[in-house]
């Protein structure tokens, strides 16, 4: 049977670091609720262990204001403004060359903006891909989609070993930003940012070599993560007890997860960073050496939780690093709720 293997992997993010900002603003939204609330706001802050943030949006630019809630139309053609550019240079980073001609399958995770004709077809037109690439949008799955992505590239490539396959995740989360003095809401506001991710996937043996999946749904958990469109934008709810409820799957789905093989074999951990909570969640259920896992905290340091695109930047950090041929399980977690896993191995000849 083919195996796929992630060829090459860059990221991108917009311009405007506006965590600070953010705290700012946060903290006068919610300076009326009393000293004990903004004392969890202030605590919740500093276990985030997140110093920037990036977004689309200029803070500075008016689209955001005290009184003034953009509707889910005007989130919407922001979308359509600033999608488009950050995907291109995205997708221009992996320096296709040659392989631009030979591109045969497009497919797009995104859970943030819609729009149609949509990125598949700006990437087509602006990057110069054949228009007879087959395009597949993966959307409103989350922060897991870029898993299911990649396992639906696998598929192709197995089932057509010539497939050349163009997997981009991007999301503008901070379009979804509210102005409320709910301390739950403004602290699930605490972690998201915007981010796009592109990786090529072929039969090419150079990078990662995907081996298997296996997705993890946690039952009676559905109302712990959820993400709906309202008026006023697409609205998230992401519960504290989340992190628990990772804990407990994870910790009863070891061996399915990791394909018979223990904890300490397996050398690289990507594991989506939702955040510092979720990353601890995982070290317990699988007794992780905290090293391990330091890869998924600098991402989230440095750029906060960006939905679907956030495990990309961590599995791009691992082709980076000077280990090689290496086993790695990488994990990301979203509606459902679910877990939806993925092992691969790093090669000896990985460039990055």
């Amino acid at each position: 049977m083919t195996t796929a293997y992630i060829n090459r992997i860059t990221t991108q993010v917009p311009s405007h670091d506006v965590h600070e900002i953010f705290l700012t603003y946060a903290r006068s939204l919610l300076a009326g609720n009393g000293n004990e609330s903004n004392e969890r706001f202030e605590r919740m802050s500093r276990m985030a262990a997140i110093d920037h943030r990036y977004s689309c949006i200029d803070p500075y630019s008016g689209f955001y204001g005290y009184g003034r809630t953009p509707t889910t139309a005007e989130r919407m053609r922001a979308f359509d403004a600033h999608a488009p550019d950050l995907a291109v240079a995205t997708v221009e980073r992996l320096n296709l060359g040659a392989d631009r001609d030979s591109i045969t399958h497009i497919l797009i995770t995104c859970c943030t903006g819609f729009s149609a004709p949509g990125l598949d077809f700006q990437l087509i037109e602006r990057c110069g891909l054949p228009s007879s690439a087959e395009r597949v949008i993966i959307g409103f799955m989350g922060c897991h989609a870029a898993i299911n992505a990649l396992k639906l590239a696998r598929h192709i490539v197995r089932s057509e070993p010539d497939s050349r396959v163009l997997v981009l995740n991007l999301e503008l989360c901070t379009l979804h930003l509210r102005e409320t003095s709910d301390l739950e809401e403004m602290l699930s506001f605490l972690l998201f940012a915007d981010g796009c991710a592109a990786c090529l996937v072929t039969s090419e043996p150079l990078g990662l070599a995907i081996d298997a999946f296996r997705a993890v749904l946690v039952p009676k958990t559905k109302e712990l993560i959820t993400w709906h469109i309202r008026d006023c934008g697409f609205e998230m709810m992401l519960s504290t007890r989340v992190p628990g409820a990772i804990r407990r799957a994870l910790s009863s789905g070891v061996d399915e997860i990791l394909s018979g093989r223990s904890p300490s074999e397996i050398d690289l951990w990507a594991i989506h960073p939702g955040g510092t909570s979720v990353i601890d969640a995982v070290q317990r259920a699988f007794e992780v050496d905290p090293v391990a896992l330091l890869a998924s905290r600098e991402v989230l340091r440095s750029f906060g939780n960006m939905s679907s695109a956030t495990v990309m930047f961590v599995l791009q950090a691992m082709m980076r690093s000077a280990r090689s041929e290496a086993t790695g399980c990488a994990m990301s977690f979203g509606p459902g709720m679910v877990a939806e896993t993925m092992m691969f191995r790093k090669l000896g000849n990985t460039l990055q």
